[in-house]
Parts: C-alpha cells; sequence; structure tokens
C-alpha cells in the first residue's frame, strides 16, 4: 500500500533528496518548503508555499499521512561576541518552534497510521562542540530534546527519530564550501575525509521511516568522525 510523507523542505538538500527517494518507490509527498523545487511536475508531489521563518499559519492538509519529516535548517556561525538577540530568535524560530508547529499541526494526519514516524535534523555542532556555532548548537540542542520527548509521549504508536548530520554539500552550505581551499579545509577536518552527501543522508533518513518500526527517541550522528572519534 502506497505510504503519505508530510516533507517540510523538500526544494533542496537533504530534503530534496529524500522526497526523491519517496517518489522512487511509488509513494506520495507533500512537500512544504517557499519553493516549489525540481519535483513539481511529479505525479505523487504536492507542493504547498510556506515560509517556515515566518509566522504564518501552518496550511490544512486534509489527507491522512504516515510520517511527518522537518529538514529546514539555519547555519549562523558568529562569535559570541557578535551574536544578537535577533539572530537566537531567528535560528530558534527556524529550526525548533516551527519544527514544533509543524509536528502540533499534522500530528492528526498520522495518527490513524499502522506505521508513523516524525524524522528531525538536528547537527553534529550539538555533541561536537564547535567553536561559533552557539546559535545553532543552543537551537538544534533543544531540537534533539524535543526528539526525545515526543519519542516518549507518543509510543508506542508514532516513532520520533532525529539524524544530526556534520556539514554536507548542499545549497544551505554553499558559501562554506565555494572554494578549493575551504573545500578541502573542511574534507580534513573529518577523520573520514570527507563531507557529508546529501544522498547517502536521505537513504538513512528512508530507512529509519521505513523499516526502523523497533527504533526511537535516539539522534543518529552521520558526521563522518566528527566529534565521534580523534584521528
Amino acid at each position: 500500500m502506497d505510504k503519505t510523507y508530510i516533507i517540510a523542505g523538500a526544494s533542496s538538500g537533504i530534503g530534496l533528496a529524500l522526497a526523491k527517494k519517496i517518489l522512487e518507490n511509488g509513494d506520495k509527498v507533500y512537500a512544504l518548503s517557499r519553493n516549489a523545487g525540481e519535483l513539481i511536475s511529479h505525479l505523487k508531489y504536492s507542493h504547498i508555499a510556506f515560509d517556515f521563518s515566518s509566522e504564518g499559519k501552518l496550511p490544512d492538509i486534509i489527507e491522512k499521512a504516515d510520517a511527518l519529516i522537518y529538514c529546514p535548517g539555519s547555519i549562523t556561525l558568529k562569535p559570541i561576541a557578535r551574536l544578537t538577540g535577533a539572530e537566537l530568535d531567528k535560528d530558534y524560530m527556524l529550526n525548533t518552534r516551527s519544527a514544533f508547529l509543524f509536528i502540533q499541526k499534522y500530528l492528526s494526519n498520522i495518527k490513524d497510521s499502522a506505521d508513523a514516524s516524525i524524522l528531525l535534523f538536528s547537527s553534529v555542532a550539538v555533541q561536537a562542540g564547535l567553536p561559533f556555532h552557539s546559535s545553532i548548537a543552543m537551537a538544534k540542542g533543544a531540537l534533539e530534546g524535543l526528539t526525545r520527548s515526543l519519542a516518549a509521549e507518543l509510543s508506542p504508536g508514532i516513532r520520533v527519530n532525529a539524524i544530526a548530520p556534520s556539514l554536507t554539500n548542499t545549497p544551505l552550505a554553499a558559501s562554506l564550501l565555494n572554494s578549493e581551499a575551504r573545500m578541502e579545509g573542511n574534507i580534513q577536518r573529518h577523520p573520514l575525509k570527507a563531507i557529508g552527501n546529501p544522498d547517502e543522508i536521505a537513504s538513512f533518513a528512508y530507512y529509519l521511516l521505513k523499516n526502523s518500526k523497533w527504533v526511537t527517541g535516539q539522534v543518529f550522528g552521520l558526521n563522518g568522525g566528527l566529534g565521534t572519534i580523534i584521528k
């Protein structure tokens, strides 16, 4: 039986890669994002325009679904002396508050699914302790707390997990990878001497959604070894 996935942020990066995998397997995607993206012509892809950095009201989706996936994120890299309260609020709004409101809005859509799941995206910065990452580490740290709290609250009917990638080659990270020197420097920071690949992370995400019926409350580090091992 076909499944239906509601994805926040499916127009680029990991969200786009995941949406492609879902569609390739014959399932349906409702995508909420500012831009429709390259999948707009696919018959099982329904785009709903929404900006998760805004205070707008989330649109209604009547159809029943099987999973909620929240992909939007930000990369604010500044020393603490230069971070402003407005920047902290903006990161928290996009990464955490909007994720909470997204889940709250569409939770009723998945409550009757026999295999309901929620998937969020954190950051390596929460556990690794990286300089200049204070804002994103705080926002995503709260998201990890939300992951575990909801996993407890919604079990046994709904599984809730998160993936915490390190730097991944997506449009969001373009400014950090826009020269050979920057690309090589970031590659060398990781023990596996590579940066993240959105397709690989999407494959793991798809596994969590489809084939991990005994997994909940977990935050999985897909980080090339950064912050996990010393080499």
